[in-house]
Parts: C-alpha cells; sequence; structure tokens
C-alpha cells in the first residue's frame, strides 16, 4: 500500500508529497504543472532537503519539526500519568529502557 501527504502546491501547479510506498520506502514526489510537461519525479527525502530552501522544503522541515513535538507532548502527558487518546492511539508511551526518555523532561514536574 502507498501512502502520501501533499507537502506544497505552488502558484502555477507544481505540487510536492511526501509518500511512502508499499516497500516501506521513503521519498518526495514532484509532480510538474501541466505547462511544465507535467513530468514526475521521485526525489530522496535527504537529496530533497538538500538541494534548495523554498516554500516545499520549508514544509517538510516543519512536518518533521512537527513529529517531534507530538512526542514531546506525549512524553510531558506520560511523566503526567495521563496519556491522551490521540497519543494512546500512535502507542507513544516511554520505554524505561530507553535512556532518553526521560531526559528530556526532567525539569517537567508530574
Amino acid at each position: 500500500m502507498r501512502k502520501a501527504r501533499k507537502l506544497y502546491e505552488s502558484p502555477n501547479g507544481d505540487r510536492w508529497y511526501l509518500v511512502r510506498d508499499h516497500t516501506g520506502a521513503v521519498f518526495v514526489r514532484h509532480e510538474a504543472n501541466v505547462v511544465s510537461g507535467g513530468s514526475v519525479a521521485h526525489i530522496e527525502v535527504g537529496a530533497f532537503l538538500t538541494s534548495g530552501k523554498g516554500p516545499e522544503h520549508q514544509e517538510l522541515l516543519r512536518l518533521i519539526g512537527s513529529l517531534l513535538d507530538e512526542h514531546a507532548h506525549c512524553w510531558s502527558l506520560s511523566l503526567r500519568r495521563t496519556l491522551s487518546p490521540e497519543c494512546a492511539r500512535r502507542g507513544e508511551t516511554p520505554r524505561a529502557s530507553d535512556p532518553h526518555a526521560f531526559q528530556t523532561h526532567q525539569s517537567e514536574s508530574p
């Protein structure tokens, strides 16, 4: 199964997606607008991020950063002995065996 999330659509119609294909490979799919020929390119994530600083790159960086925010929120809730339904659905519970699990949030009181 293939999953895709739209990262950005430019005013001229170019579109960028973050994609995970059936093999588990993750890449950026660029679909050029029709006027430019409508070509499709698959770009390795690292290569994509180092290729520029446009709004499509910024959106992928924002998405990556939001994953950290979500994890931090779940860790914080877990340390307070509560866990939101969204975090629980994602299985976001810190493991005592993880040496970094509690270091990030030591200053937060349960």
